[in-house]
Parts: C-alpha cells; sequence; structure tokens
C-alpha cells in the first residue's frame, strides 16, 4: 500500500504540471519541458507545504485536501531500516 501511495504522490502532480503547463502554453512562446517542469514543482510544493501546515496546526480536513490532491489522503508511511525488511 505505501508502495502504491508513493507513486500517486508522484504521477498525480506530474500528471497535474502536464495539464497546467498545457493551458499556460496556450498563447505562450515557452520551451514545453520548462513551463511543465516549473508547474509541476509548484503544485506539488504548495500542496505539500499545505497538507504539512495543517497536520501541524491540526486541521484535519485542509490535510485532506491538500493530500488527496497530491493524488493521496495521506502521505506514505515507510518502516524504519529493520523492520519488516526480508533477511
Amino acid at each position: 500500500m505505501n508502495l502504491f501511495a508513493s507513486l500517486m504522490r508522484t504521477v498525480v502532480p506530474i500528471a497535474v504540471g502536464v495539464l497546467l503547463g498545457l493551458a499556460a502554453r496556450a498563447g505562450l512562446d515557452l520551451d514545453d519541458a520548462t513551463v511543465t517542469a516549473t508547474l509541476t514543482t509548484l503544485y506539488y510544493a504548495l500542496f505539500r507545504v499545505l497538507e504539512e501546515a495543517a497536520g501541524r496546526i491540526g486541521w484535519e480536513p485542509l490535510r485532506v485536501v491538500a493530500g488527496v490532491l497530491l493524488g493521496w489522503a495521506r502521505p506514505p508511511a515507510y518502516n524504519p531500516p529493520g523492520e519488516g525488511a526480508a533477511r
């Protein structure tokens, strides 16, 4: 489950960045890769900061919305090294 959550939280911001890049490209003379990378980074950073801030102040609805907009309602949780690892 953590792998799926991690992948969703990577793929969704990229997809949104591509869509925002296409929207921004209409009428702009910018390199597609630059627009997409910039918008993807800004999108991810904005909602990740909101998610973290909402968690710190205990505002659960904002944390959930920010998480959903990142592709998964909660950040993936990872086991500490050595726990649950195959030996």
